[in-house]
């Protein structure tokens, strides 16, 4: 949302604004960002950071970088080269995944940024500030696109970083608990499927057999 306002005040002032996304948000649009309030602003999506230079034109003044968690260390870099080349430079990403640990590369571009604003989201569970995101869904992966589907925002109190872990942990046992029950299930079948099998290859090599005592028969009548 705070990156949509600013970059539609530079539009307002008719500076010259490029904007940028990873390839694999792809949440809401493929072309585009958007808040959950459904403002949307046209990016290009790219693979890559160092893509950001590539497609960056010189005449360009303000270049936007959304979800910069998503990038590799190398936007740091990236960022570094357009503000030294005297383009403002606004980028907006999570400080914090999952786990609420520090969310890489975004603290290290808070690190080098002039100016820094944290914005909170209003918790899910009692609505105090917000400053974490709590995901929902089970996944030991630790990035994860996902909407509001997968992720809440929660405040301190109410964070509860292990809760995914334990999801996953609880959908592998279940996995597992499948598992055995579908081997279980084999084996007591295993002992009826020989006996089908023995009783099947009996009937095959008595058919054979009459099929060879019989032939030099037939043979012999001719």
């Amino acid at each position: 949302e705070e990156l949509i306002r600013r970059l539609r005040r530079a539009k307002i002032a008719r500076r010259r604004v490029q904007v940028f996304k990873p390839r694999i948000d792809d949440r809401y649009h493929a072309t585009s960002i958007a808040s959950h309030s459904e403002h949307t602003i046209e990016a290009r999506p790219i693979d890559r950071a160092k893509d950001i230079l590539r497609y960056t034109d010189d005449r360009t003044e303000v270049v936007g970088i959304d979800e910069a968690q998503f990038f590799d260390e190398e936007v740091v870099e990236v960022c570094q080269k357009l503000a030294n080349l005297g383009k403002r430079v606004i980028v907006a990403g999570l400080d914090q995944d999952y786990l609420g640990q520090p969310f890489e590369p975004v603290p290290q571009l808070m690190a080098i940024a002039e100016y820094v604003t944290k914005t909170l989201a209003v918790c899910m569970r009692c609505g105090a500030p917000a400053n974490r995101t709590q995901r929902l869904i089970a996944s030991a992966d630790r990035v994860v696109v996902g909407a509001t589907d997968s992720y809440e925002a929660r405040c301190r109190r109410c964070f509860e970083p292990e809760l995914s872990q334990q999801l996953h942990l609880a959908v592998e046992e279940a996995d597992k608990t499948s598992q055995n029950t579908e081997l279980a299930a084999t084996d007591a079948e295993t002992p009826a499927e020989e006996l089908e099998a023995a009783e099947d290859q009996g009937n095959h090599g008595a058919e054979y057999q009459g099929e060879l005592e019989e032939s030099p028969f037939f043979t012999n009548a001719q």
